[in-house]
């Protein structure tokens, strides 16, 4: 055996054993990436009925939270007092609070025109009424007693006469749009109307009157126009994107007061509205109806 052959031999032992080794390399390199592709399909295998299920849990979360967000109608009726704000109105205080304007100024004794200061200190609860000792009348008083029955008759017979002439308001829906929030008088912030709508869409008057409050104090209203239309009825219109009016200014039935918005919501809509002697009423009651 010549020394050349033995080193060819030699030679082609070596590459054997060589090639042996990067093929056995690579069939372990080919399973582990195959192995790997494996599992990352593996981790997405599951069907849930929905696109990426992580995302569709997280809105679940943001819809529980917008839920269990509080609003101004669910304020706690057994707070007594309140410190005013900048920007706020007597007007703003009693609809905040579910009162009559002139409830909240005869036991804070403010005076006409009700102004308010800021870190003042107001009373949004009725005072405790003192129980009066009740004294059996005397013979004597039984004439005067008919004739006070007579006035007082007749003066209760002129104020409901009054009332009747004050709630004869000529009403209009303040912007056009479905109705996909109805009046509720159980359950807290179910108070008004909500009508859906665009952005930018313009939101009417539904009746002549006084703006008493244009603003975005009041905490679920977010951009808030309120109108004094008589001593008993209010309107409101909130999730405004932009307000047209300023407090104090006289608007007309129709007139453009807001842009509606999704201020303090989650979607583009107006939430409307009417309250008599400071409660809250179901506006259909008053608003004509619809074709």
């Amino acid at each position: 055996m010549s020394l050349e052959w033995s080193l060819g031999l030699l030679f082609t032992k070596l590459s054997m054993r060589l090639n042996g080794v990067l093929l056995i390399s690579g069939l372990i390199c080919f399973s582990l990436l195959a192995g790997c592709a494996q599992g990352r399909h593996a981790k997405y295998s599951y069907y849930t009925g929905v696109k990426n299920p992580r995302a569709q849990d997280s809105s679940k979360t943001n819809q529980k939270q917008t839920k269990s967000k509080p609003t101004s109608s669910a304020k706690n009726r057994n707070q007594t007092y309140y410190y005013v704000k900048k920007g706020d109105t007597l007007y703003s205080i009693a609809w905040q609070y579910g009162y009559d304007t002139r409830e909240v100024a005869t036991w804070n004794r403010v005076r006409w025109p009700y102004t308010i200061y800021p870190k003042q200190k107001l009373r949004v609860k009725p005072p405790k009424k003192n129980k009066k000792v009740t004294k059996t009348p005397s013979k004597r008083s039984s004439k005067p007693k008919s004739t006070s029955y007579r006035s007082t008759t007749s003066q209760t017979a002129k104020s409901s006469s009054k009332k009747q002439k004050r709630s004869k308001i000529s009403w209009q829906w303040p912007t056009k749009g479905k109705v996909i929030g109805k009046f509720s008088a159980r359950e807290s912030g179910k108070k008004g109307l909500d009508i859906a709508g665009k952005k930018g869409q313009p939101v009417y008057s539904a009746s002549g009157g006084q703006v008493v409050y244009s603003g975005s104090g009041l905490r679920g209203y977010g951009n808030l126009v309120i109108i004094k239309h008589n001593d008993t009825f209010f309107s409101a219109y909130a999730h405004n994107h932009r307000l047209h009016v300023k407090e104090k200014q006289k608007v007309k039935k129709g007139q453009h007061i807001a842009d509606m918005g999704s201020s303090e919501a989650e979607r583009a809509m107006l939430h409307f509205e009417v309250r008599r002697n400071g409660k809250p009423v179901d506006p259909k009651r008053y608003l004509p109806k619809r074709r």
